[in-house]
């Protein structure tokens, strides 16, 4: 379910003093935040943030068009490695007998 409009945005309060803090600031340091449920508004435009997803931060510069998303939509919390190799292995003697058949 969808949050009430008349509510608007959720936006943690400390990245919004985070946030304003660092616009009177020349010193453009990336904010550090583990709020994944933020959403992103048209005032975050230009910042740069550190997202953390579970094990490390991941740098994000914000632009227009990721005003209105989440921040956890921009820092994925799993790493894909690929299929074993057992897999690959068995897909080759696949093709390869394929390959001798059609000879």
């Amino acid at each position: 379910m969808a949050r009430a409009i008349w509510k608007g945005p959720f936006v943690e309060e400390s990245l919004i003093k985070k946030v304003e803090k660092q616009k009177n600031n020349p010193g453009k340091k990336p904010i550090k935040t583990w709020s994944r449920k933020s959403t992103i508004i048209p005032d975050f435009v230009g910042i740069s943030f550190l997202i953390y997803n579970g094990k490390k931060f991941i740098p994000i510069t914000v632009s227009e068009d990721m005003v209105g998303h989440k921040f956890g939509e921009f820092a994925p919390t799993r790493q894909f490695f690929g299929h074993t190799p057992a897999d690959k292995k068995a897909k080759a003697d696949e093709g390869a007998a394929k390959t001798e058949v059609k000879k």
